[in-house]
């Protein structure tokens, strides 16, 4: 559910060129987790990890609650709005119908979802990424029905995902002495059983026609106001800034290994850690008064986990890097977005100049 995984580079797609025999556009197909969920996890009734409840997405539309865990907007909204492109719908979402896939894409992210099976379990339900590529097979038999399967293997091989996971298994699972993987392994043992899946996963989706994916990498998921609150001194857990490091530089190799192997991959990394340390570590210059601590919190009671109607806001949402003790606020990430497209724009640019966000 956080920081990690977070830090989107969807876009920059081609919307608007047609695939031949089939007026489809190309989509973008989002796997994720809380940082991406727009709105999946209102739909699992027996979910704890919900933004249902106000003030989630105060300052996103008519200002109720949209499923998104910040207050506005997520960092692939800001940059798919940047460059044009549609914000893909929930999965679960009632009112999803396969001509809205074919024109726009489907999102699967979840919160509280990790690459491994056993992550987040004590949220009751989310959607792990096995089962985000299983609902992902799902949408292709429906496709497939609906245009015939030599047009929808073009749709599929055409469209553009995007991966963003990995935080929850490390703070959500490895991390917490009541998941077994806390006993079973040492910090690199479980980095190579994380690593390793990943790999199977990514594999998975080449095979299932993905050939144009980016991996989000992790930011420093050790200084979210929840690390910072449960450590001795209330600064960021820098043991646990290491491991976001260290999965980095794993799967950015994993990315080149696969993007060699693999026929027709375009595989990119996308690492947003040293972005988001720097605004934490400069937050004067990026506007922001407060990094350590939630704009929606209980004061003094440490850590809320979630934000309620209970809660209390602070009394400037755009000085705080934080809506929650997870997740960035709509100012924070209106920042990551935009220096996101300055530094990493050029991986997309094509034909397509990449503009910064307003």
């Amino acid at each position: 559910m956080k920081m990690g995984s977070a830090f989107l580079l969807i876009m920059v797609s081609i919307l608007g060129t047609a695939i031949d025999g089939c007026n489809c556009k190309i989509a973008q197909f989002i796997f994720g987790d809380s940082l991406f969920d727009v709105g999946n996890n209102q739909y699992l009734a027996g979910s704890l990890a919900k933004a249902n409840l106000p003030w989630y997405g105060i300052d996103y539309g008519d200002g109720l609650p949209n499923g998104r865990f910040t207050n506005g907007r997520t960092v692939s909204d800001i940059i798919g709005d940047a460059t044009g492109m549609p914000r893909p719908p929930a999965f679960l979402d009632p009112s999803l119908t396969e001509d809205v896939i074919l024109k726009i894409g489907v999102n699967y992210a979840s919160g509280g979802g990790g690459i491994l099976n056993e992550t987040g379990t004590y949220f009751i339900q989310r959607l792990c990424f096995y089962k985000q590529i299983e609902l992902f097979r799902g949408t292709q038999e429906m496709i497939r029905r609906k245009i015939g399967k030599q047009e929808a293997d073009k749709f599929f091989q055409n469209a553009r995902y995007v991966v963003g996971l990995g935080s929850n298994d490390f703070i959500n699972n490895y991390k917490m002495p009541v998941y077994i993987d806390s006993w079973n392994y040492n910090d690199q043992s479980f980095l190579n059983y994380l690593i390793g899946t990943l790999r199977q996963q990514l594999q998975l989706l080449h095979k299932l026609g993905a050939r144009k994916l980016m991996l989000l990498g992790l930011g420093p998921m050790g200084c979210i106001p929840l690390q910072r609150v449960l450590s001795t001194s209330g600064g960021c857990q820098e043991k646990t800034n290491q491991l976001a490091v260290r999965f980095n530089q794993a799967a950015s190799k994993l990315i080149k290994e696969l993007s060699k192997s693999l026929p027709n991959a375009g595989f990119k990394f996308a690492d947003a850690y040293d972005i988001v340390r720097h605004v934490i570590s400069n937050p004067g210059k990026y506007g922001f008064s407060n990094v350590d601590s939630p704009c929606c919190s209980f004061g003094p009671i440490r850590p809320a986990l979630t934000c309620t109607p209970a809660s209390k806001l602070c009394k400037d949402r755009s000085k705080y890097f934080f809506w929650d003790e997870y997740h960035p606020s709509d100012s924070a990430n209106l920042i990551i977005a935009d220096e996101i497209m300055k530094k990493l724009g050029f991986l997309f640019r094509g034909n397509h100049t990449v503009v910064p966000s307003p």
